[in-house]
């Protein structure tokens, strides 16, 4: 296993534009699941809905929220992978 480590850059992307919830909460934790503890996901959701779902349901499964950004509809939340 990987260890953990302090930079931001993701080491994986997951486009998850115009995919309805809760299947993109599904889909980004069946990501996380298959990635080392430490590494770093960007996944891209739809503002709104997926923005305020993905992340919580992620944070809830013990995951890091390191950033959410949007703009123009779309966001880019960055997700450090926990143990």
């Amino acid at each position: 296993m990987k260890k953990a480590r302090k930079s931001s850059t993701p080491d994986e992307t997951l486009d998850l534009y115009g995919v309805p919830c809760p299947m993109n909460a599904a889909r980004a934790l069946l990501t996380l699941q298959a990635m080392d503890a430490g590494q770093i996901l960007e996944i891209l959701v739809d503002d709104g809905e997926p923005r305020a779902n993905v992340p919580e349901s992620l944070r809830e499964d013990g995951h890091e929220i390191l950033d959410i950004a949007c703009a123009d509809g779309r966001c880019r939340v960055l997700v450090r992978v926990g143990a």
